[in-house]
């Protein structure tokens, strides 16, 4: 999945700066508390917790994150990573200086927020298929944004810092309830790339996604993928929609991007002999989906492979 990059959070003035180690400004709303914070200098071993569960989400720099006494892990821009309450993120800055800091949002969320929010949703849109009910999976904490998760991260950062009016903190609640849901479907496809082939055999979508995979080339009709889950065609991409946040579609066709992207970054092939080996059949039409998924080309991102 492509990296989705967050953007209009603004930098503080040098002037204003506290500290240069994550420098922390913070927009206080009533479920949810938006930080951001940012570091011009290089620092190891920098702990930071909070009471809530929280959102984080990596805009510019890098950072080495250590979580769960684990080993630490590279955290890049196009990431986030979900934190529960109470536990101790101590973070590395080997690159930040002056003119190349990094910034960061830490994004905290009320607990009544996200057990209301999914006791509404598994209410209301109960009997998923993947996940079983709704709800954050914390095994799969570190997440590459995808394309929904970003708007919604970006739409939230205006709330927080930007909107004025005396109904902000009921339009941060409506952003917060599809973000929870954004985090939902993004982890589910997460989930679903890691164990498909595991989960095949007592999940429909799982089977879907590995008949998918393993026939790539082929011409695929939402009949032909709805009877494969033995599904109504309505249920089949209504479920495929609400648990991972693509159509079945959609599903197929960044499938087929990130093949084609494996192959251009192999440098072996013609842009129209990965264009047929991915699955597409108008070189036209691929490249164009091409540069909307990853920004350039398959010829310029192959040469800069």
């Amino acid at each position: 999945m492509p990296q989705q990059f967050i953007a209009g959070v603004p930098w503080r003035n040098e002037r204003d700066l506290k500290t240069l180690v994550e420098n922390r400004t913070t927009y206080t709303l009533h479920d949810c508390e938006l930080n951001i914070f940012e570091t011009h200098q290089k620092a190891e071993a920098v702990n930071l917790c909070f009471g809530d569960l929280v959102l984080t989400t990596m805009l510019k720099g890098k950072k080495v994150m250590h979580l769960f006494g684990k080993p630490g892990f590279d955290y890049l821009p196009g990431e986030s990573v979900i934190v529960p309450p109470n536990e101790v993120m101590k973070i590395d800055f080997p690159e930040a200086k002056l003119d190349n800091p990094t910034q960061c949002i830490a994004l905290s969320i009320s607990q009544e927020m996200i057990e209301n929010t999914f006791n509404l949703l598994n209410e209301r849109l109960p009997n998923k298929e993947l996940t079983k009910e709704w709800g954050l999976d914390l095994s799969h904490f570190h997440l590459i944004n995808s394309k929904d998760l970003s708007e919604i991260i970006n739409r939230f950062i205006r709330i927080g810092v930007k909107e004025r009016s005396k109904e902000k903190d009921l339009i941060a609640s409506f952003a917060l309830k599809e973000l929870l849901i954004r985090l939902t479907q993004t982890q589910a496809r997460e989930m679903l790339e890691k164990s498909y082939k595991l989960l095949a055999s007592s999940s429909r979508l799982a089977y879907v996604a590995d008949f998918i995979k393993n026939n790539i080339r082929e011409n695929f009709t939402l009949d032909l993928l709805s009877e494969k889950a033995c599904m109504s065609k309505a249920h089949f991409s209504r479920m495929f929609k609400q648990e991972l946040g693509l159509s079945p579609m959609e599903y197929i066709l960044k499938e087929r991007l990130k093949l084609a992207k494996q192959y251009m970054m192999l440098g072996h092939y013609q842009v129209q002999e990965v264009c047929f080996m991915s699955g597409f059949n108008n070189i036209t039409y691929f490249i164009r989906a091409f540069k909307n998924e990853y920004g350039v080309t398959p010829k310029v991102f192959q040469n800069n492979s």
